[in-house]
């Protein structure tokens, strides 16, 4: 293992042990929830949203692999200040590079879940897009 690969596990087990903006927030201006029923991952996101609908606080709370949580600590702290409509656009790529280290498929969808979660949230109060590849009842996501 190189020493980058090594500090980036440190730094997804470093958020996992301790979350950034973990716990709901009450009020939210929008939230909801999702799954992975191959692991059994479920997280919850809730968002304050500000001026222009940036993202002034961000909550989440659920369970599973130390992937999907550390993932969704990491993706809190990268959306805070950016819009809704930015985070709709915010492809994948830009929270698997937040991780830093080669995924399975498997791990892939555990590392996305929060991302998908989080719009489904803004698409629900905004009516922000979906990722096509994410199609949904706009009730919860499953990523199967």
């Amino acid at each position: 293992m190189g020493e980058f690969e090594q500090l980036y596990r440190e730094l997804i087990l470093d958020h996992y042990k301790s979350p950034r903006n973990h716990g709901l927030l009450d009020p939210a201006d929008a939230s909801a929830e999702g799954q992975n029923p191959l692991c059994g991952d479920e997280i919850a996101v809730t968002v304050r949203l500000g001026a222009d609908d940036r993202i002034e606080e961000v909550g989440f709370d659920g369970r599973g692999c130390a992937i999907s949580q550390a993932a969704t600590s990491m993706l809190t702290d990268l959306v805070k200040g950016k819009t809704a409509q930015e985070v709709a656009e915010m492809p994948k790529d830009d929270l698997l590079d937040e991780l830093g280290i080669p995924l399975t498929p498997v791990r892939l969808k555990c590392a996305i879940l929060g991302l998908g979660v989080l719009k489904l949230a803004l698409h629900k109060a905004r009516g922000t897009p979906l990722p096509e590849e994410w199609g949904t009842s706009a009730r919860d996501l499953v990523l199967e």
